[in-house]
């Protein structure tokens, strides 16, 4: 076992001291992307949103591919397509971002350098150690043929998505990493969107395109990782096929603690899946016995991405899903079963007026309860719309305190993908978001390490080396958090991968309980706060 405090350095010191601190102690959350020096604007190809293909992307990960213990991001983004773009070729082909953590409040664009700057229509991005060597791996969705891009460990990166086996030539949208047989080895599932004809736009009015129901859904794909550098195509083997998927996002996890994944995917338009994992063997979708097909009207919603965590603080893992309607929070019932809430906790009638894009339950405030963050934006135009936080009021319900976040707040975004992560740092989770068309956007929490804070890295040895499918409880005094490591999960996007727990006033962590994908279970006790704590599996 392993566990080291990552002490702050002189350069750490220097990253908070050279933020501009914009009148400090008014706003949470400050919107810094100039000062960092991103300068992205996302491009979907064309002037005008003209299908569906172009309002889907894009996506984005907070990952550390250098491995220095600093956030850096990678972006997914559009580009003109002979298929899907009107008017003429631009001359040249925008791509994918990795910009680097400089540890100085600021980012350098590393894309070049490293070779990830793919120039295909791209949408989402999940980052994880496919081969156990230690650094992060990039699997790229596009429309087309996707991208693995394997991390060398010098700060480049090989394309090997052909010879991997995982290139694929469907319309793809979200992606996630995951153990499914529970060998040590993380497995992928590409949840693919439609089958776009462009022909069907000339049948519709000049502000309106075919919606998702117009087109052929595509069949999602599970690939197994042999574990020499490729994979096999098991979508038919395992159970999961389905011909008429119209996939979004997807997400992973074991909800039923049963030492497998299960999967969630938000469709468009049509019934979401939950594949339940049957011991590695094998999925069955139990998404309508378990109330998480449809939202609490019992409609098929435009569903874009799906969140983990457990809100309420009994120890069961809840989902949200976000989607074009009123939003969907399940509150786990115990024994597989589900309750759409969203109506009681307070969020549908906030949120029915926006369209809702990535989300994430994210402690903002550090005060050990769940909030959720959503990015909004309309579905069928560049219209833009403001994001959301519903602060945990601790009781099962939530108030939308967004007018209190920040100028932000009061900005309308055609926001797509966002991840959420801690870039610098300081013990609170900050946000990037990807617009759509339009710059990006890096929010610094300023006020969720007022109070006290854990992240944990998970270093996994007979388990995957990330740790995913690891479930970790946190006690401070009478209350123990419970938090899975998971891929993929906000729309099209992936969050920091590291665990953040907020303590609230609490002086010293109690217990420490990790319950590894392998069986092995460690416990840690008497723990310092305020720390970023790396916990390594013990080997047998």
């Amino acid at each position: 076992m392993s566990c080291s405090k990552e002490d702050r350095t002189d350069a750490d010191r220097e990253t908070l001291s050279d933020f501009p601190i914009v009148e400090e102690g008014i706003y949470n959350f400050v919107d810094v992307t100039a000062s960092s020096g991103i300068d992205f604007v996302h491009n979907m190809g064309d002037e005008h949103l003209s299908n569906v293909i172009e309002s889907v992307g894009g996506g984005c990960a907070f990952l550390d591919y250098n491995q220095n213990g600093l956030m850096d991001i990678y972006i997914a983004n559009g580009s003109f397509h002979e298929t899907i773009s009107s008017g003429d070729h631009p001359g040249h082909l925008t791509g994918n971002v990795l910009y680097e953590n400089m540890g100085n409040g600021r980012f350098r664009n590393r894309t070049s350098q490293s070779g990830v700057g793919d120039t295909g229509y791209s949408m989402a991005v999940t980052v994880a150690d496919f081969n156990n060597n230690g650094y992060p791996d990039i699997y790229v969705s596009n429309y087309g043929p996707n991208k693995l891009y394997r991390n060398n460990g010098d700060g480049t990166y090989t394309d090997i998505s052909n010879s991997a086996g995982v290139a694929g030539n469907e319309s793809s949208a979200g992606a996630v990493w995951l153990d499914f047989n529970n060998n040590g080895l993380l497995d992928l599932y590409v949840a693919n969107y439609v089958e776009f004809n462009p022909a069907l736009n000339l049948s519709y009015a000049p502000d309106g395109y075919p919606g998702p129901l117009n087109f052929r859904g595509q069949a999602d794909i599970l690939y197994r990782n042999n574990g020499d550098d490729t994979f096999t195509d098991v979508t038919m083997e395992m159970g999961i096929f389905n011909s008429d998927g119209r996939a979004m996002g997807v997400g992973a996890i074991d909800f039923d603690e049963d030492g497998y994944p299960d999967i969630y995917v938000a469709n468009d338009a049509m019934a979401n899946y939950f594949f339940k994992n049957d011991g590695g063997t094998g999925f069955r979708d139990v998404a309508r016995r378990s109330g998480v097909a449809f939202n609490r009207g019992g409609e098929a919603t435009a569903s874009m991405g799906v969140s983990f965590a457990d809100f309420t603080g009994n120890g069961l893992i809840d989902f949200f899903v976000s989607d074009d309607s009123y939003n969907s929070l399940y509150q786990n019932q115990g024994g597989g079963l589900f309750a759409e809430v969203s109506f009681p906790a307070g969020i549908a009638i906030a949120s029915g007026q926006h369209v809702g894009w990535s989300a994430a339950f994210m402690d903002h405030n550090n005060n050990m309860l769940k909030d959720i963050f959503i990015v909004n934006g309309d579905l069928k135009h560049l219209y833009g719309q403001e994001d959301q936080l519903f602060v945990n009021n601790g009781n099962g319900t939530f108030m939308d305190a967004s007018a209190e976040q920040g100028p932000y707040f009061n900005e309308a975004m055609v926001a797509r993908g966002a991840c959420f992560g801690d870039f610098d740092n300081d013990g609170d989770i900050d946000v990037f978001i990807v617009n759509l068309n339009e710059p990006a956007v890096l929010l610094r929490n300023d006020i969720g390490n007022q109070n006290n804070w854990l992240l944990i890295n998970l270093v996994g040895t007979n388990s995957n080396r990330d740790g995913v499918g690891a479930t970790v409880r946190v006690t401070t005094g009478e209350t123990t958090q419970v938090a899975q490591k998971t891929s993929g999960g906000p729309y099209l996007s992936q969050n920091d991968p590291r665990l953040h727990f907020g303590l609230l006033d609490h002086e010293i962590i109690d217990r420490i309980e990790v319950r590894w994908p392998s069986g092995t279970i460690q416990i840690l006790e008497n723990v310092e706060i305020n720390q970023i704590l790396t916990i390594q599996e013990q080997s047998e």
